[in-house]
């Protein structure tokens, strides 16, 4: 299943110190996305996405996030990775393709026993546009710049990076997914004005406890 141009995506996830963190919450939080017109899911972990899954037919774009103190790629780091959030469900894999250090397979062949193996599409969540035209040259179906921002290279950037965006839409052969930061309609919309296939809204919309502590911190003390 592929994602149509012009798709909303809502990213549902909460990690284990949020309260809303569980398959339970995370596939209703997904059924409220989807009543409110969202036309894809973006989920962590087999657990959410099966469950996410058993409520609708809808594009959902997998990944895995797995920490380790050696390495700083985390999302859907290897294979095994990968398997899990296929076989839970997921039409769409997502990775970092970053060329930072990895446990398992480079990007390169990542990519293609994903493609080969699992039968998936692949998403490169990427930093920069370098980044982005080698996911590209590697074969993947999409390229996001969800990790604009959370690199060594780019982290002294704030906001959702139109830049990186347009630069991509420019000269980026595969469907360019806007994705960071895109926390008010006005940067979607300018997102889809910019040329992106689909815009992924996480934060903004699913993090209750962040959208709360952003209001609070207009509280006088």
């Amino acid at each position: 299943m592929i994602l149509q141009p012009g798709t909303l995506v809502v990213s549902c996830q909460a990690r284990e110190d949020n309260p809303l963190h569980g398959p339970a919450f995370m596939a209703a939080m997904a059924r409220a996305a989807l009543a409110g017109g969202a036309a894809g899911i973006r989920a962590n972990g087999a657990a959410d996405i099966a469950a996410i899954r058993a409520i609708t037919d809808l594009p959902i774009i997998g990944l895995n996030k797995r920490w380790r103190p050696d390495f700083p790629v985390y999302i859907t780091p290897d294979f095994a990775a990968a398997h899990e959030v296929s076989a839970a469900g997921a039409d769409i894999i997502a990775l970092d393709a970053t060329p930072r250090p990895r446990p398992g397979d480079p990007v390169a062949t990542l990519v293609a026993r994903i493609h080969a193996e699992l039968g998936r599409a692949v998403m490169a969540d990427i930093a920069t546009l370098e980044e982005g035209l080698a996911a590209a040259a590697f074969g993947v179906d999409y390229v996001a710049t969800t990790l604009s921002g959370y690199t060594d290279e780019t982290s002294h950037l704030k906001g959702a990076d139109l830049a990186l965006l347009a630069a991509l839409v420019a000269s980026c052969p595969v469907p360019v997914i806007a994705e960071g930061r895109f926390d008010t309609p006005a940067l979607v919309a300018r997102a889809f004005e910019l040329g992106a296939h689909a815009v992924v809204v996480g934060t903004a919309i699913t993090n209750p406890l962040e959208i709360t502590r952003r209001f609070a911190a207009a509280v006088p003390a």
